[in-house]
C-alpha cells in the first residue's frame, strides 16, 4: 500500500488542533494523487501541493496570509489552459459510528452531486432517504470526506443538520471525516457547523493544463 500524501498528515493534525506555524510562510507538496493540485490556507500558513518544481513556485512570491489563493498565482499554478475549482471551506468532524442510520441508494448516479464526487473524488458511496443524499469519498489527499445534498423542498427545519448528523453514523467512531464547502452557501455552512463541524481553513482544487 502506498505511503499517504503528505498533506494528509497536514489536514489530520489541523482536525486534532495542531496547526502550522503562523510565520506567513508557504510549504510545496508533491502534486496529488490523480494529478490534481491545491492550495491549502491555515491560519497564517499555506500549503500547496503541485508537480511544478517548488523553488519556481515560491520564487512567484506566495504567501501564507492568502496570496497563495489569489487568482493571478492559481492561474500560474493551473496553467493558461487548466482547471480551476471555486474556493471552499474545509471543515471537519468526528465519525459517531455505531448506527449506520443512513442506507445505500442505487438511484442517484445521475445526480449532479454524485457525478462531481465520482468526477473528482476515489472510492464514492451514496446514502440518503426521503431528506436527501450524502455521499462518502477519499478527497484530496486520500482524506475522508463527505457532502449532502438536500431533496427539493426539504430545506429548512433542520433537514440538513439532521442528515449531516445522521451521515456521521457511517463514519468508524472518533474517525476525522472533512468537507468542503463554498462559504457563499451560508445555509449549508451553518448546517455543517450546527452538526459539529469546525472551520480548519480554505482550499481550491486544480488540474495543471497540458504544457505548451
Amino acid at each position: 500500500m502506498p505511503d499517504p500524501h503528505p498533506l494528509l498528515r497536514y489536514l489530520h493534525d489541523a482536525a486534532d488542533g495542531r496547526f502550522p506555524a503562523v510565520d506567513g510562510r508557504v510549504t510545496v507538496l508533491p502534486v496529488l494523487p490523480g494529478g490534481l493540485s491545491c492550495s491549502v490556507a491555515f491560519t497564517g500558513h499555506s500549503v500547496i501541493a503541485t508537480d511544478l518544481p517548488g523553488d519556481e513556485v515560491l520564487a512567484r512570491g506566495p504567501d501564507g496570509y492568502g496570496g497563495a489563493q489569489a487568482p493571478d498565482f492559481l492561474r500560474y499554478l493551473a496553467g493558461p489552459d487548466g482547471w480551476i475549482d471555486c474556493l471552499d471551506a474545509v471543515l471537519a468532524a468526528r465519525g459517531a459510528g455505531g448506527g449506520h442510520r443512513l442506507p445505500r441508494r442505487t438511484d442517484a448516479e445521475d445526480h449532479p452531486r454524485v457525478r462531481r464526487a465520482r468526477a473528482l473524488r476515489g472510492g464514492v458511496r451514496v446514502h440518503g432517504d426521503g431528506r436527501g443524499l450524502v455521499t462518502l469519498a477519499r478527497g484530496p489527499a486520500g482524506r475522508r470526506e463527505l457532502s449532502i445534498e438536500l431533496d427539493g423542498g426539504g430545506h429548512g427545519g433542520g433537514h440538513g443538520r439532521s442528515l449531516l448528523r445522521d451521515a456521521l453514523t457511517l463514519v468508524p467512531e472518533g474517525e476525522p471525516v472533512f468537507a468542503a464547502v463554498s462559504p457563499g452557501n451560508a445555509r449549508s455552512l451553518r448546517a455543517f457547523l450546527a452538526a459539529g463541524f469546525v472551520p480548519l481553513g480554505s482550499e481550491v482544487v486544480l488540474r495543471r493544463g497540458p504544457s505548451v
